[in-house]
Order: structure tokens, then sequence, then C-alpha cells
């Protein structure tokens, strides 16, 4: 299983991951984040990633305002630098994202420790759907992405899930 809790494994993946993990690295994103306990999330670590895909970088802080002060002072003079502040689950979250090299990142902070937020463990949990049903379901949930769905939403039509996606999803047992 891959060590999503650390970047490495990107060097060994494919040519995008290579190239995300250069991009990373290149701009110290994880070493600048490090106080936050950042974690890559999203397509692009599991391999279903578009074109258009971004780096989702999510962290932990305790407190929003010192955490938006901290994006603020770290990243704002990066190209096409946006912030906001936001509420998911009921939790508030900063959300900042920026260009670095061809990639968009979206750094995404909340009160909650990393491995408990959704996009985490979302992410592990189509991770494990991924390598339970292959390449052809890979490309099917790429497909239907292609197509205009989002992510969980995907997922939840392929594996005939009702309700909420985000929310099914999570209950899913690999």
């Amino acid at each position: 299983m891959i060590d999503f809790k650390n970047i490495e494994y990107l060097k060994e993946g494919n040519k995008r991951q290579e190239e995300a993990y250069k991009a990373l690295k290149k701009h110290q994103i994880f070493e600048r984040l490090a106080a936050y306990v950042p974690l890559l999330t999203g397509t692009i670590p599991i391999r279903i990633d578009l074109p258009e895909s971004d780096l989702d970088v999510i962290c932990q802080c305790e407190s929003l305002e010192s955490f938006e002060a901290f994006l603020l002072e770290s990243f704002q003079e990066e190209e096409q630098f946006q912030l906001s502040v936001s509420h998911q689950e009921g939790v508030g979250a900063v959300v900042c994202s920026f260009m670095i090299d061809a990639f968009e990142v979206e750094v995404f902070g909340q009160n909650k420790p990393t491995e408990q937020q959704n996009a985490f463990r979302h992410m592990m949990i189509e991770y494990q759907l991924l390598e339970k049903y292959g390449e052809d379901f890979r490309q099917k949930i790429i497909a239907l992405k292609a197509g205009g769905l989002k992510t969980e939403p995907a997922f939840a039509k392929l594996l005939g899930l009702e309700g909420d996606p985000y929310q099914s999803l999570l209950e899913v047992k690999v």
C-alpha cells in the first residue's frame, strides 16, 4: 500500500505525478506548510486526474485566523492567489489557491486532524476501490469525470450508491 502521508511516492508514479512532485518540491509547499500536518489528497495521488485537476493539500489548523494570516504571508505572491473562509461539515475552513508551474494548488485548512478530514478519507476509500476493481474501473471513473461528474459522484454512480455521494462513499466497506 502506498504511504500517502509522504509525497515521495509521486517520484515513482506516472508522468503527471512526477511533475507534481517536482513542482511541490521546487516551491517547498510541504516544507512551508509543515507545522500544519499537510497531506496531498484528490485525484492526482490515485491516478484518476484530468488535465485540469489541481493539487489538493489539506492541513490541520487550530486557529482559522492564524492560518489565514499564515497563508497570506506565505503564498500571496504566488500567481492567481485567492483566499476564502467557508464552513464544511459544520466546521470552519480556510481555503487558498494559487498556481505553481503547470498546477493549481488548493490549500484547505480546518481544525481537524488531516487524516480525519473527508478529503483524505474519501481518497483512501477510492484508492482501495481502484485497487480492488482494477484498471477497467479506473478508466470508467476517469470517463465519468471527463463527462462532467465530480469524483465522489462518479464513484457513487459506478457503485450504485444511493443518497449523498460524499456521505455514502464514507460508508463503503472495502
